[in-house]
Formats: C-alpha cells, structure tokens, sequence
C-alpha cells in the first residue's frame, strides 16, 4: 500500500496520542535535537518521543538548525529513530509496516550520515548563513508528499544511496549546504558522500530492531550481520592499507611520505597537449559520469613518483570520498596469481572478508577505485601465466563492463613505467593516459620550502636550493635534481652534510646518476657506523650484504625474495660470511632496514626498485672487471673462458634484465678507470656467437643453462624451464652488447674496433638470418617475446643485410639503427620508433609501418610496395627513388618528406598531410594514385 511521508508521520502522531503543532514556540528541528541529547543522557522516555513528533514534522527538520548543531558528538539520531519504531510497535501492535520502517529508519541513518561526514569539514559546519533556510524549508515541505509501496521500500533497503528518498533527501541538504564558501559541485558530491554513508547506519538499525521487524522486512538477521561485518572488514582494510602507507617514514628519517609531497605534473599522449596537474586530472577521471567506460593509465620515468602519487591519491579518495567510492590499491609486485578474468585475480589479490562472497563487484552499496600499482613490477612467473598485453586488454574489458551493468559501475587506474608500454602494440582503445613529467622550477621550489619546513630538518642544512643555481649545480645534476626521489636524496645527503658543493661540481655529465646513489648508499649506512667511518669493515660487511640482497631480489624476476634464499646465498660466499661473522647477530636485518628495505622474517624487498638496481649494476661492474684482467706473465685473462661462461648464465639466466640496470652499468664502467672496453666486447661477443650456435645447451657434460636451472630452483624459483634460462641469458647479453655497441660509436677511441652485429656480419652475397633464429628460439618464453624484451634497446643497431622477413618489431625503438639491404618484407613496424633509421634499399613489402616514427628515416631505393603507412610520421624523411607502389599512405605525416623519384602507381594518399617543402619531383604513377587530395593534384598540375 502506497503511504506519503506526511501520512506515516502523521500515523505516528495519533499512535502516540499527539496533536500538531501544539507548541509552537519550539523552533522547527529544536525537538529533534533535544531528543536525542535526552536519549544521550537519561535513555528514551515516552515524553521525549511525543514532543518531538508534536513539534516536528520529520526528522529532517534539524536542516532549518546551524548546522553546528547536527554534529554535536552527544547526540544520536540513530538511537531516536530505533526508539520510535519500538515505542510504535509496542502502542500499536501489529500495525506496523515496512513503509514506517524505512521511512523513520532512513531519516534518523542519513542525519547519522551527515554527521558524521559534516563533522570531518569545520569551516562547513561553522558556517551561520541563513540566507538559504526558505528554500530547505520548501523542499522539506516537499518530502512530506513522497510515496513509499513496498517495492520502493525494499529498494531503500537494499541500497539507499539510489532511492528516490537519497534524492529528496540530498536536495534538502545541498540547498542547506549551498554557501558563499561551498559551491553546488561541492555540495552535491558531500550528499552524495552522506547517501552513500547512510547504509551502514540503516543496516546498524535493522540488526538493532531485530525481533521488532523480523515479520515486516523478510530478511533473516545474518543477512544483515555479514553486511555490517563486510563494512567493518573495508574500514579496516583502509586503515591498515591505504591510511597507514600514506603515513610510513621515509629511509626511517622521521617524515611520512606526505609530508613532503607535492602535486605532479602530467602530460597527455596527445600531441601539443597542455600541462596538467595530475591530482586535478584524476580526480575528474573519477567523478566524470561520462568517464565511466575509460580505464586510466598513468605512466612514467624511474623515480617520478607513481607509485607515491598511487598511495597519497588512494588515501585522498579514502579522506574525502569515502564510502562513495572506495579505494582499493594494489601492489603489482606483490601479486602472487593472475587469472583469466579480472574478477578472479582481485579476489585472489584481497583476502579480506568484504571481497570473498560471489557478488562482492556487484552490490550497488560498493563502488572500488581500483589503483593497480606497477604493471612493469609484475612477477616473472605472472608474466608467464597471462601477457602484459593481455592484462591490459583485460582491464579494459573490466571497465567497459562497468560501464554497462548496473551494479557495478568501479574504475581502474594502472601505473607503469614507460618501457613497459613501449612493446605492447594493443592497448586498449578505452584507454586515457598521461605521463607524469619532471618538477618545473616552481615545483621543486614548492618541495623544497616543505623540505625545509620539516620539525626534523629545523637547525639542519635546508638551503639546498642555493645550490641549484646553474652556475654551482653541474648541467647534469641539475636535470636530475627535477626528478622527485633525486631531489629528496640530493636535499637529504646534503643536510646531513654528506654532500659538499666540491663533490657536485666534480660531478660529470655521463655519470652524475651514479655519483648521486653512491652517496646515497654512505649516507643510508652512516647512522649505523661508529664514528661515521666510511672505511671500516662494518661498511664493507653493510655494503656486501646490500650487494647480495640485490642480486637475490634481481635472480627471483621480481621485486622481492625470501629471507632463506639471501641466507643461503651468503653462506656460499665465505668472503662475505667472514666479514659477516665479524657482526653482531642482528647484522644482517640492521643492513636492509639501513637502506629502505623492507624485511620480516620470511622475505624482503626494496624501498624502491632504483636501490636494488643499482646494487645489481655495481656486483654486474665488478665482475665485468675482472673478465678484463691479464694474468702478468702470459697475458691471459685472470677469468677463464670456462669460468667466464658459466659467471655469465649465473648473472643473467634469470629473467629479463631492467634499463635501469644497464643505465646503471654503463655508468658505473665509465666511473673505472683505463677500463679495457675492447677486451671485454671481443670476449663477450664470441660468448654471444657460440650461444647463438646453441653450444651451451647443447653441452652434453657440463650444461650450463641446467646448473642454473638447479640453482634457480635450489632457491625457490620454479617459473622457468632450461630453453628459457638458456633465451634470457643470451637476450640479456644480447642488450649489453647493444649498449656498448652504442656507447662505442660516440668514441672516436673505440668506434672502429666495437661494432656488434646481432644478426652476424653482413654478408656480400647472402642475408645473414642469425637474428630471425633467435627470434623464433624466444618463442618458448611463456608471456613475452623478443620484442618485449629487447626492443627497446635496439636504438643505433646494425642490422645492416638481414633476414628479418615477418619478424614483429611492432612498439620497438629502432631510431637510427642500420637496416640497409635488410630483407623485412612482411615485417611489422607498427608505432616503432626508426626516426633517423637508415633504410637504403632494404626490402618492405608489405610491411606494417601503421603509426610508425619515420621523421628522418632514409629509404632510399628501398622496396615499399603494398606496405602499411597509414597514419605514419614520414616528416623529413627521404623516400627518393623508392618503390611505393600499391603502398597505403593513408592519414600521413609527408611533410618535408622527399619523394624525388619514387613509385607511387595505386599508393592510397587519402588524408594526407604535406607542405611546400614536400619533394615530388619526378614521382611516378602519381596520376593512378588513389585517394589523392584534389589540392595536390592541382598543385602539381595532374588532371
């Protein structure tokens, strides 16, 4: 039966022998107040009850009150609605229905609501504008005409926030709301935030009425006893996981992570986009309803700050939006399984009580900001059950389900680092993202006054900016002292005065990254040595076991690795061990606390995956020193082949190698002093080229890709076969040899004797397909390939004379790499970077180049018939003479492209973009080209 507001109301009044309005000199709302501040103090009364139904004509009548009023901490409007209902079913047996209910219930849970969420807003509830109290006051009237039926009813019940009663009620309150101080976008996402609140306290009633109701709402007590406990399980869960990480120290110095961030910086992937501010950017991502569908992806640099953005974003969506949308972040690195539906991998990734029933995504109460942090930090073994192009494509079809089903409606944010996106060639077409930049001036002035505000930092070194005027700072250290984690570091060491303007300026251009977290690393260890002495066994005992950590961490294909295995490991290093030995027991969790690692009895990880690849490059240094030391007398190297061979499956067979690593690597080698570049290329290129052969595995006696295989598992580590220890070992080799292929051609010294071929030397008369095999030998890798691996590390290779035909490239960088005579017809070349690359009479047909980087690329002579150019950027690039016949150039870049007697015969030119500076001097076939714009053809005279 369908019942106005007014008329259960008025019910009430007449159950409880009142008349209306008897008393008028209370002011409207005032009884209410003092109800529950009676209840509060001497329990419920039955006068107490009367007077407020006699001088009221809702509880939501304290709206005409300041609103100083309804967050006063002693009152308990929950208690007074529960009160009514029970005196109600005592006076009037049997009467009472489920409209009553949820009409009394609903009014006193909201005004818990709001007080609850009001009183976290001072400046909101101090207000005393009076100004908008006739309009509350007619939208009050309003309510009183609203109908309940017993579908609407239970509706209400089952999720508030969507009823039509949140509606009115929430119109009443944003009018109350509405101030000079508080705009209508502001108080409309408040009530909602109070809708969304309410649920709890009505659940909290239905449990607390218990036999009252037991005849009248049809829902056994259980039902509403899980629903409370799944609202407790997520206020824990955001207690412990998203407020208590946003306060944890940094480097155990006595600040949180918040207390010194700042607001980033982003930019769109889209060409000439603005700058945005990143917090303000996604803020709108979530509460645009137009949104919905879109899955946002947040990418950037090492030590940009993601991940902190990751966790201060969730704790703000935790303070201000919560329980309208709940956050829930999730540590890549720490995902121990994925599954084939997204639904699955969460459950798995939250074992908590609030996502364990079956349709915990699908409760209209519940709407999760999922903040998926570190999509590059995924586990190895991870990688092998489900690709990250997969994952991605799965994401965005989680969203996309969202959008559609009604009862869900969450969101996803991702964060990457950059090369990881670089080789999935599909992402989702549902994709917003941006990339975070580098502190502007104004920003890293920011920082740096919060730096110097720090309790801890008073009476210490804060005047760090001084030094970063450019006439103290080198060039290179002022570049990196705009990147969030290296200023920290910088400003910290040099407080502590573990920096002096002497070291900076010594600091050189090649090699500052590695001058910064060598000093980094003394001033983690300082606080632990006596008498701060950088030269004492305890330092190179710190040093060792950090050292080791490391590798362990780097061997496991993640980010962290057990306790057991770093023990195991150290005890087969006597060395070590005997300096170990000189320590206190402690020793060892003293040295990873001592440099931001995390670590608990059963595994550890680093505070940032920067340290750990450091530590690797430095135990990576040292061993490639001494592949390049001679025995005095004979002049044969100190590390046999045999030796050398087997060091090199131990360091790398264990999964893909990071840029970081290798930037790191590079660095450090620089940093040595006469370091024999030649010597180590010659060595580790006839490693490169026997492994290319398959002698190692092969090895029927001493197999070196099973010892490792053993050891791995030895350890722990089961996610590999031997054909993938054997793959990544020469993969990685492969990148080192890239990169000091590259460091060599910028030294006039080196250029002539360190050329690296990795297709093997060109040949006169054949095309060498050493490559192409090892592409399709990396086939066996579960969930990544060749590309993914090496591609964006083959910037400046020769692959001069090739057979590449049908290899997939596609995301790769090949900016100025040599792929002359190379034969890649069928290639894929999709969104490659190869400006700059030299193409001279190479073979494409029928190669993908859609939305490929060509700006610059030389392709003269080479064969592009039926090849994909589509939306590509051939800006300056020099096509003369080549052949693009039947070539698709649909939506091109041409612009200052030369096409001086190039073949264009049934080329499509629809679209195309091309200037004055656009070469056509002699083209053929130019006349049976389709598509082609009626300007050009005026322009260049063709009819």
């Amino acid at each position: 039966m369908k019942k106005h507001l007014s008329q259960i109301w008025h019910q009430f009044q007449q159950s409880f022998s009142v008349e209306k309005n008897l008393n008028t000199t209370i002011e409207t709302g005032q009884a209410v107040i003092e109800a529950t501040a009676g209840i509060q103090k001497q329990g419920v009364s039955l006068e107490t009850l009367k007077s407020v139904l006699q001088n009221s004509s809702s509880l939501l009548d304290v709206f005409c009150l300041p609103l100083a009023q309804i967050i006063d901490s002693e009152f308990s409007f929950l208690s007074l609605g529960i009160a009514l209902l029970k005196f109600y079913g005592d006076i009037s047996p049997g009467n009472l229905t489920l409209e009553d209910c949820v009409s009394i219930i609903s009014q006193a849970a909201y005004l818990e609501s709001t007080k609850e969420i009001l009183s976290l807003y001072p400046a909101i509830t101090e207000d005393t504008n009076a100004d908008n109290l006739p309009e509350v006051s007619k939208k009050l009237i309003n309510i009183h005409r609203l109908e309940l039926d017993d579908q609407s009813a239970t509706d209400t019940i089952f999720c508030f926030h969507e009823s039509q009663l949140a509606t009115a009620f929430n119109q009443i309150l944003s009018a109350r709301l509405i101030a000079p101080d508080v705009t209508k976008y502001l108080a409309n996402l408040l009530t909602k935030r109070i809708a969304a609140n309410t649920q709890r306290y009505m659940i909290q009633a239905f449990i607390n009425l218990g036999a009252v109701i037991e005849n009248i709402i049809h829902i056994d007590l259980i039902y509403w006893q899980q629903a409370q406990a799944n609202i407790h399980s997520i206020d824990e869960y955001l207690d412990k996981y998203i407020t208590s990480p946003a306060l944890e120290t940094v480097f155990q110095q006595g600040y949180s992570i918040q207390d010194i961030y700042i607001p980033l910086q982003a930019k769109s992937q889209n060409l000439n986009s603005d700058i945005l501010d990143l917090e303000t950017w996604t803020k709108g991502m979530l509460l645009n309803p137009n949104k919905l569908s879109q899955l946002i992806l947040i990418q950037g640099q090492t030590g940009r700050g993601k991940s902190t953005f990751a966790r201060i974003f969730a704790n703000w969506v935790k303070t201000h939006l919560y329980p309208l949308w709940t956050p829930i972040l999730i540590d890549l690195k720490n995902l121990n399984t994925i599954s084939m539906e997204l639904e699955d991998t969460l459950k798995s990734a939250l074992p908590f009580n609030f996502s364990q029933a079956d349709n915990w995504l699908q409760n209209t109460n519940y709407r999760f900001f999922f903040i998926l942090d570190g999509l590059d930090e995924l586990n190895s073994d991870i990688v092998t059950q489900l690709n990250l192009s997969q994952f991605m494509q799965q994401l965005g079809t989680f969203q996309q389900k969202c959008k559609s089903n009604a009862l869900m409606g969450h969101r996803v944010l991702i964060t990457s680092h950059n090369n990881a996106l670089k080789t999935i060639s599909n992402l989702p077409e549902n994709l917003e993202q941006v990339e975070i930049i580098a502190l502007n001036e104004t920003l890293q002035e920011k920082w740096l006054q919060k730096w110097a505000a720090l309790p801890v930092n008073q009476g210490k070194n804060t005047d760090f900016q001084q030094f970063l005027q450019p006439k103290k700072l080198p060039s290179s250290l002022q570049i990196l002292a705009h990147e969030p984690l290296l200023l920290h570091l910088l400003a910290a060491m040099y407080r502590d005065s573990q920096l002096t303007v002497d070291q900076l300026e010594r600091a050189k251009q090649k090699t500052a990254k590695t001058f910064i977290y060598h000093k980094a690393i003394n001033w983690l260890i300082t606080p632990y040595l006596h008498h701060n002495d950088l030269n004492s066994q305890k330092v190179i005992a710190f040093k060792a076991i950090l050292t080791a950590a490391a590798n362990c961490v780097v061997q496991s294909g993640g980010n962290f690795t057990s306790m057991l295995m770093l023990e195991t490991y150290l005890q087969e290093d006597q060395k070590t061990q005997d300096i170990i030995a000189q320590q206190d027991s402690q020793f060892l969790k003293t040295s990873l606390v001592a440099c931001g690692v995390f670590a608990n009895d059963s595994r550890f990880e680093f505070f940032h995956g920067s340290f750990r690849d450091f530590l690797f490059a430095e135990r990576f240094k040292e061993i490639l020193i001494a592949w390049t030391q001679k025995i005095e007398d004979t002049q044969e190297p100190v590390v046999s082949e045999t030796d050398m061979n087997w060091q090199i499956y131990d360091l790398l067979g264990f999964g893909k190698i990071t840029s970081e690593i290798i930037e790191f690597l590079v660095q450090l080698l620089i940093e040595v002093p006469n370091f024999d570049w030649v010597m180590l290329f010659q060595r580790l290129e006839n490693f490169y080229n026997n492994w290319c052969q398959k002698q190692f595995i092969n090895d029927s006696e001493n197999n070196l890709p099973q010892i490792k295989l053993q050891q791995l598992q030895k350890y722990g580590i089961h996610h590999l076969d031997q054909t993938q220890v054997d793959v990544y070992t020469g993969l990685n080799l492969m990148i080192f040899l890239l990169e000091l292929h590259r460091y060599a051609q910028g030294h006039d010294v080196l250029k002539e004797n360190i050329i690296f071929y990795p297709s093997g030397q060109p040949q006169s008369d054949v095309d060498t397909t050493q490559l192409r095999d090892i592409i399709n030998y990396s086939n066996c890798l579960s969930g990544e390939n060749f590309n993914q691996i090496v591609g964006s590390f083959l910037s400046g290779t020769n692959l001069r004379g090739a057979d590449l035909s049908e290899v997939d490239f596609g995301g790769a960088n090949l900016s100025h790499a040599d792929l002359s005579r190379a034969n890649l017809n069928c290639a894929n070349f999709s969104r490659t970077n190869c400006s700059g690359a030299y193409m001279i009479s190479a073979n494409f047909s029928e190669a993908l180049f859609n939305h490929a980087n060509l700006h610059e690329a030389n392709f003269i002579r080479a064969n592009l018939t039926g090849a994909d150019l589509s939306s590509a950027d051939l800006n300056y690039a020099d096509l003369s003479l080549a052949d693009l016949s039947g070539a698709n150039l649909s939506g091109a870049n041409l612009e200052d492209a030369n096409f001086s007697g190039a073949k264009l015969s049934n080329g499509l030119l629809g679209d195309i973009c091309w200037d004055e500076k656009t070469s056509w001097k002699n083209v053929e076939g130019l006349e049976i080209a389709k598509n082609l714009p009626v300007e050009l053809k005026q322009q260049l005279k063709i009819f």
